[in-house]
């Protein structure tokens, strides 16, 4: 007796990666899913001998399947394919059983003669739970789409159109529709197939016109052997465009349980006349302005505002920021009844002030005396109110951009901000005056060391770094001379040479530097500034070297000496001798 296991075995080994088989196939697939039904193992062999009788007539027709054979080519050999049109035209159909799609290719020659051959088919069995007709065909309708989509990747031949058939006008309306009006089921796969199917054309077919019916319904190998539609496709393909099926003349059907249940969204505010400018005021200021000539009868009186004004537009601006922030609450209170439990307000044991209509926060302080009304019940407003990011912003102002706590502190005088140090801090955040306050210095990243700062592989001062420093005060017999120092650093090694200058002019720093060539060496480059080191400024140090340059140059170019200097008024150029003149001047004070 047959098995699951063995019946399984001889499905597997019908190799059909074209589909070609589906209509014998999908037969054999519909009676495993019975079998499944009945609850039994791979290897039971008590099953119904009604299923097994109709597994044994499926299997005898494999005796058949040696005969049937499947052109490979697309169009005959003494085809002209110069200058031939190529299309896809693809069939989905859906049964209570299963659902699948065929496609095939037409081909028309310059000369009118018109080929048409099976490409690939693909089919699945109906799901378990029981899905409505409509629903099987748009699971055809996505089958067939996915199979457009793989034979456009997979043809190497280029392909004029693809043209997708359905005999359900229904899915065709629901193509042709937007996908968010339908239910999760059908607006899913709509939305998928209009996606893939975006550059090719949706057409209806009667049911008897489409192979995909054969799919469906199922056919015996013996059929399969001889031309049948399946095969050969559908023989309205061979004609002209003009006498293809077209769709029903009357209205299509539309699946009124699949589309979506519409609901109103919708906010009833009621405005109030004041304020109404109000959110596109800069400033509190600006606000109290035009709330102030609103309730003046729009700016008709000529009498000077007063202080009683500004106090009554105050009020009008506090009492509209908690109506759009806290509607059930002022209607409750306003009841004489308790904030609902939800509320943000329940732990303020918030009280309505009937004077003035807004919601203050209570407390058990009324006693107290001392301090005033608004300190001990302030006002209560909602952070992200327009009208209270104004108020943050006076404050801010007024301060002049201090910490979030005094602020705070501040504005807790007569208000109770909900959350009020962080509505502070995200308004802080945001000034472009508190940033500025708060910014850090940014650090410069530090250039590349100077190629005289890296001579590793030359003697020491090689290039140098020279540079007069004092006066120093000495005492010679009775009287006090000025007396300034000289240092040569060299640049790489560091090493420090010092002397001694009677005076600040060039024949002094040049028999300093005769000393220093003797003792050191002749350096290749003299580094220096020209500030006031040298005679005591630029101007001078530069007539100096004017006044004296034939015998300078003469000594110079003897040397080979190259003289560079910094930049004016730059002496941070020179840090490598002017860092090392203050460790000389500390150790000669001391």
């Amino acid at each position: 007796m047959p098995t699951l296991r063995n019946i399984y075995r001889v499905l597997a080994s019908q190799y059909d990666p074209l589909g070609y088989l589906l209509p014998f196939t999908t037969r054999a697939k519909l009676l495993l899913r019975q079998l499944w039904d009945k609850k039994h193992g791979w290897d039971d062999s008590n099953l119904p001998s009604t299923l097994l009788q109709a597994w044994s007539d499926w299997e005898v027709e494999l005796q058949f399947l040696p005969h049937l054979t499947v052109p490979r080519a697309y169009v005959p050999a003494s085809a002209n394919l110069k200058g031939a049109i190529r299309e896809v035209h693809i069939f989905g159909d859906a049964s209570e059983k299963a659902y699948g799609a065929v496609s095939y290719m037409r081909t028309v020659e310059q000369d009118g003669q018109v080929h048409l051959t099976f490409i690939l088919a693909r089919s699945r069995v109906a799901p378990k739970q029981a899905l409505s007709i409509p629903r099987l065909e748009l699971c055809g309708a996505l089958l067939a789409a996915q199979l457009a989509s793989t034979l456009n990747k997979e043809l190497t031949s280029a392909i004029e159109r693809t043209v997708l058939w359905s005999d359900s006008t229904t899915v065709l309306t629901w193509l042709s529709s937007q996908s968010c009006r339908y239910k999760v089921f059908v607006g899913a796969r709509v939305a998928e197939i209009q996606e893939l199917t975006e550059h090719c054309t949706w057409r209806y077919i009667d049911s008897e016109s489409n192979p995909a019916d054969d799919l469906t319904r199922g056919k015996a190998l013996a059929e399969l052997k001889v031309p049948n539609r399946w095969s050969n496709g559908p023989t309205f393909l061979l004609n002209s465009p003009d006498t293809w099926p077209e769709n029903p003349s009357s209205e299509p059907s539309n699946d009124e349980l699949e589309l979506r249940k519409t609901v109103f969204c919708g906010t009833s505010i009621t405005s109030t006349p004041t304020c109404q400018d109000g959110m596109a005021c800069k400033t509190w200021q600006e606000l109290l302005d035009v709330t102030v000539i609103e309730l003046c009868g729009q700016g008709l009186s000529t009498a000077p505002s007063s202080a009683e004004d500004y106090q009554n537009a105050e009020q009008a601006i506090l009492r509209q920021a908690q109506r759009e922030s806290f509607p059930e609450e002022c209607r409750l209170l306003s009841e004489r009844k308790p904030v609902s439990s939800r509320s943000r307000l329940l732990t303020l044991a918030p009280e309505l002030d009937t004077s003035a209509g807004l919601i203050r926060v209570g407390g058990r302080l009324r006693r107290l005396e001392g301090l005033d009304g608004p300190i001990l019940h302030p006002i209560v407003l909602d952070p992200s109110h327009p009208f209270t990011r104004l108020l943050i912003q006076k404050y801010d102002v007024d301060l002049h951009h201090p910490g979030p706590e005094r602020v705070f502190a501040e504005l807790r005088r007569s208000y109770w901000i909900l959350r009020g140090r962080e509505a502070i801090r995200k308004h802080q955040r945001t000034c472009p005056e508190c940033q500025r306050w708060r910014a850090q210095p940014s650090v410069p990243k530090m250039a590349d060391l100077p190629a005289a700062r890296l001579r590793l592989y030359k003697p020491a001062f090689y290039s140098t770094g020279v540079d007069c420093f004092g006066p120093m005060f000495v005492k010679v017999g009775r009287r006090h001379e000025k007396r300034w120092g000289i240092i040569f650093k060299c640049m790489t090694t560091r090493a420090v040479h010092l002397d001694l200058l009677s005076s600040l002019d060039a024949d002094a720093f040049l028999m300093a530097l005769r000393r220093f060539i003797a003792r050191r060496g002749t350096p290749a480059e003299l580094w220096s500034d020209c500030g006031t080191n040298f005679k005591g400024g630029e101007r001078e140090l530069r007539e100096a070297f004017a006044n004296m340059s034939e015998t300078l140059q003469e000594r110079l170019a003897r040397q080979k000496i190259r003289f560079q200097f910094n930049p004016p008024a730059a002496p941070h150029f020179g840090g490598v001798w002017e860092r090392e003149i203050r460790s000389v001047k500390t150790a000669l004070r001391t």
